[in-house]
Order: structure tokens, then C-alpha cells, then sequence
């Protein structure tokens, strides 16, 4: 070959490549300039800009898939990339599966390409365990081609099927929903370890639309399934967040609380201080326990400055759950709020009493710190569960039952700190002793017992009386007085700490002002590396 020749040939192939770049160029822009501007009027980013909040600065992106769909739907226009996009990039230092729909490219429907790629998509990280992030913002399947996207088992269905089988493995899952998420498609964030939703989203199995056509009902899309609606009344969100941009922060945030992210997200001294002094929790708590706080004020003197992810924070509201770092180290807590709040569902809930909104909340919650290897605290104040008419309708029982299963069955380490009330099944629903924390303290201020003194000395008080208005017992009403000031006396006396200090109950009475710092000790303990092996025989001759 002459080097004419020769020169010729590389020329023909560097224009081939150039070509080929600028093919995948234009396919990375998306859906036309409509689909952009209709992105931009309803104040939601394009799927790349997302991507660049998203993943770690300067960091690359293997993209996989971008030629999916090419030339193949011709008929119903151009879909670049399947209208999704998908590859490994960085997020806070691990390298993290994405997959974001392009809501430029037919508002995200999903095209038997689409489909093929998500799988695909989704079997890469299963065999590597690296995390997924979802960025959801679909319309659904392209009703047209239904019948090459539905059924089969490598379609759509497959899809949900899959998110199911990656969490039982252990590989963590976060879905940000950011626009349309509807019908079969509103399963995939549901089945996923954390989902949060932008203001304007929706999240529904039917549209305003279609419910009305089968049902007849008129109802506007924020109530029927808007990211508010979910996040204070059908509890479904776990965080609900005012834009993408606000939305992309939580998420990296979320994902740095993950083991393998520890060495990245390393935080200085100053960094890692709390927002309130320690010492000043002797002016949110009362010696009597009969003064409201904010448990989020008791939270700001013990876990570091701006750490706090609160966990459904519109829903279930007397518990307080959430991410947090202690001096650097992510942890999961779970404290009664002694505030009274107002729900949209139940109205007003006392504070320290578990409603079965916050035991459900609670318990998803434990099973998402399992999920991701995070250490729970529990801080206790609680009354109990709510009685009554109301609350055994709303499945008191049930919610309560699942969230002592989700605590009895937790593999993560689990430190209590007790520092008020510890009554009744309050006291197991929030890791008492019987259910294996690797340490339980408690301030000088807990109290530990069935029910409260008052409570438990006016109930023997009315037996009594009954039982002596029925002719069982002959006393007079001030022998009963007597018998009830007896009664509270004593109850006073073995709910005093000391009284359960004394028998094992508490590992230790620590001072409000130094919890910070017995946590820090106690979470280096915990977090020590379980041996890998163990001395083992076999069978043996003897």
C-alpha cells in the first residue's frame, strides 16, 4: 500500500469515528427543543443536567446503552437512547448504577428497547452489587407498542420483578421521583430502599383521567397522587423535596451514608460539632418529664452540625426518624417527639405516644438501616401505644406488631438511650432491654415501668371500687384513697431509674450533657469488624 494510499484509509477512518462522535453528540441532546422548553416551563431539569448535580465533579460516566432503539421506531419519530439513560458514575466516591428516564424523549415512555435497556441496566449492578439510583420521570409504556412491552419476560413486568430480587439482596436501591411516574411504572420507586419526590411530581397506579373514565371520580392530580399528598397522608415518600436540584443534594446525601463511602466523606473536627451545646438540654427537658420539647432540638446537641436527613418527616410524626452522623460516623436514629403535632390523616396526636403511622413509619425505617449496614440509636420518651376506639381501627395492633418484629429482627447494631418515659409496649417498640441493644443507658431523669404511677394507681382504684359497689371487697372509699396513694407511692419508687439500675435493666446512668460523647465511644465498639472465621473442627476422633 502507497502512502498516499495508506494516508487516504486513516483519513476515511478518522472521518468515520468523527462521524460516529457526533451521532452519539446529538443523541445525548435528547428530545427536540420542544421537549426541553416543556422540561424548563414546568421547572425541571433535562435528564443530563441532572446527571452533572448528581454524579461527583470531574468524575467519569460510562454510559451504556446509547445507541438503544437506533433507527427502530422510525413510525412514531426519533427516541435517542430509548428515552433513557443509563451508566456508572460516581456518587460520593462509589460508584453507583444510574438509571433516568429523559422526559425530552416521548415524556419517558417506555419502548420494548427502553425496557431491554433498564433490564439490562439493572443485571449489571445485581452481578457487580454496586447501588442504583432511579431519576424516574416516565409517562409509562407507549400505549401503541403495549403489546412488545407488556407480557413477557424480559418486559416491562420484569422490570419490578427485579427491583424486588436486587433488595433481598442486600444492594441498595434509591428512586427519585421527578415528574411523571404512573400506572405499572409507580411500582419501581415503591420497591426501592428510599424514594423521594419534587414538589408537582405524581405518583399514581391511574391519572386524574383514567380514574375518572373507570370510576367516575373527579379528582385533580395533587390529590389524587402529588409528592405532598404522599408524604404527609399516604406516607409512600420518604423524602419530599421543592426541586431537582434540592432533590440530586438529598440523594448524594443519602448515598454517602453508605459503608462503603466512609473513607470519602470523612468530616474535620469543626465540621463534625453539633448545632446546639450540649449542656443546653436542661432547658428543653423537666425533671418531672412533664415538659414538652422538639425531639429535634434534643437531636441538635448530640449528632453533628447539618448531618440531619429526616426520614418522612410529614408522616408519623411522633416519632422522629433520621440519617444523621456522630463526629463523622452515619447512623440511623429513631426519638419520640414530645411535641403534639397535626396530621392531615388523624388530626391531632399527642406527643410520646406511638400513633400506627409512626409504628409503620418506624419499622420501614429499621428495615432500610438493616438494608444499608447503618447503627440505630433509639431515644426514648414514650408513653406507650394510643388506646381507644380510633386507634384499634387504624390497626394499633398490627402496626405495632410489625414494628417489634422489624426491631427483633435487626442485624445492626442497636444502642437506646432512655431519657425520660419508658412505659409499657413503648418501651419494645423502641428497643428496650429484652430486645438485645448492645448497650442501653439512660439519664438520670428516665422513668421505667408498665404504665405511668398516676395512671396505673387510678386503674387498681377503679377495680377496687367496682369490685366493692358489686359487694366483693367491704373497704370504705378513704381506705381505698389510701390503698391508691400507697400504690402511686410505690410505683414512684420503682420507676426511679436507680430502681431499674439496680437490676439490670440500664448499662449505665449518664449525664444529658454527655451523651454526645458516650455515643462516639459506644459507636466505635459497635462498629468493630465481626471475626470472619471461627475455630472449627469437624468431626474428630476422640
Amino acid at each position: 500500500m502507497s502512502r498516499s494510499s495508506a494516508s487516504s484509509t486513516s483519513e476515511i477512518l478518522r472521518a468515520h469515528c468523527a462521524a460516529i462522535a457526533k451521532e452519539e453528540a446529538a443523541l445525548r441532546e435528547g428530545g427536540a427543543k420542544a421537549g426541553h422548553e416543556r422540561q424548563r416551563k414546568m421547572a425541571r431539569l433535562p435528564v443530563r443536567e441532572r446527571l452533572s448535580h448528581l454524579l461527583d465533579k470531574d468524575s467519569p460516566f460510562f454510559e451504556i446503552g446509547l445507541w438503544a432503539a437506533y433507527k427502530m421506531y422510525e413510525q412514531w419519530g426519533k427516541i435517542p437512547a430509548a428515552g433513557v439513560v443509563t451508566g456508572i458514575g460516581n456518587v460520593a466516591g462509589i460508584p453507583c448504577m444510574v438509571i433516568a428516564n429523559d422526559a425530552t424523549v416521548k415524556a419517558g415512555a417506555f419502548f420494548p428497547q427502553t425496557t431491554k435497556k433498564v433490564i439490562r441496566a439493572q443485571r449489571i449492578p445485581f452481578e457487580c452489587a454496586l447501588p442504583i439510583v432511579y431519576l424516574v420521570d416516565s409517562a409509562g409504556v407507549f400505549l401503541p407498542m403495549q403489546d412488545e412491552i407488556f407480557p413477557d419476560e424480559d418486559d416491562f413486568g420484569r422490570i419490578f420483578r427485579n427491583n424486588s430480587v436486587i433488595s433481598a439482596a442486600g444492594i441498595p436501591q434509591f428512586a427519585a421521583i421527578m415528574g411523571n411516574c404512573v400506572a405499572g411504572g409507580a411500582y419501581l420507586p415503591v420497591l426501592c430502599d428510599k424514594i423521594l419526590m419534587t414538589k408537582g411530581s405524581g405518583l399514581y397506579l391511574a391519572g386524574p383521567s383514567l380514574v375518572k373514565a373507570a370510576i367516575g371520580q373527579i379528582v385533580d392530580a395533587e390529590e389524587l397522587g402529588g409528592a405532598q399528598m404522599h408524604a404527609e397522608i399516604s406516607g409512600t415518600v420518604d423524602f419530599f423535596e421543592k426541586d431537582d436540584t434540592s432533590c440530586l443534594k438529598r440523594l448524594r446525601s443519602l448515598v454517602a451514608l453508605l459503608p462503603e463511602a466512609k473513607e470519602t466523606s470523612k468530616t474535620s473536627k469543626e465540621a463534625s460539632k453539633p448545632r446546639r451545646a450540649p449542656d443546653s438540654i436542661y432547658g428543653l427537658i423537666s425533671f418531672d418529664g412533664q415538659k414538652n420539647y422538639d425531639a429535634r432540638d434534643l437531636l441538635a446537641t448530640v449528632i453533628d452540625e447539618n448531618s440531619m436527613d429526616e426520614y418522612k418527616a410529614d408522616y408519623g410524626k411522633t416519632i422522629v426518624a433520621a440519617y444523621a452522623r456522630i463526629d463523622g460516623r452515619p447512623v440511623g436514629i429513631t426519638a419520640n417527639q414530645r411535641l403534639q403535632v397535626r396530621t392531615k390523616k388523624e388530626g391531632i396526636q399527642m406527643g410520646g405516644v406511638i400513633y400506627s403511622d409512626s409504628a409503620d413509619k418506624v419499622a420501614r425505617f429499621v428495615m432500610d438501616c438493616n438494608q444499608t449496614g447503618l447503627p440505630i440509636i433509639f431515644f426514648q420518651d414514650v408513653t406507650g401505644f394510643m388506646v381507644g376506639r380510633d386507634a384499634e381501627q387504624s390497626g394499633i395492633i398490627r402496626s405495632g406488631a410489625k414494628l417489634v418484629n422489624a426491631v427483633s429482627n435487626s442485624i445492626v447494631p442497636k444502642i437506646t438511650v432512655v431519657v425520660g418515659g419508658s412505659f409499657g409496649a413503648g418501651n419494645y417498640a423502641m428497643c428496650g432491654k429484652a430486645y438485645d441493644p448492645r448497650f442501653i443507658v439512660a439519664w438520670p431523669t428516665a422513668r421505667y415501668a408498665v404504665m405511668g404511677a398516676a395512671q396505673a394507681s387510678d386503674t387498681v382504684f377503679s377495680i377496687l371500687a367496682r369490685a366493692r359497689d358489686r359487694g366483693d371487697k367491704k373497704a370504705t372509699h378513704e381506705e381505698l384513697e389510701e390503698l391508691r396513694d400507697n400504690l402511686k407511692q410505690s410505683y414512684e419508687e420503682q420507676t426511679d431509674i436507680r430502681y431499674g439500675a439496680a437490676r439490670g435493666w440500664v448499662d449505665a446512668i449518664i449525664q444529658p450533657q454527655e451523651t454526645r460523647d458516650v455515643l462516639i465511644r459506644l459507636l466505635d465498639y459497635v462498629s468493630r469488624p465481626m471475626p470472619k472465621a471461627r475455630f472449627h473442627t469437624g468431626v474428630i476422633q476422640t
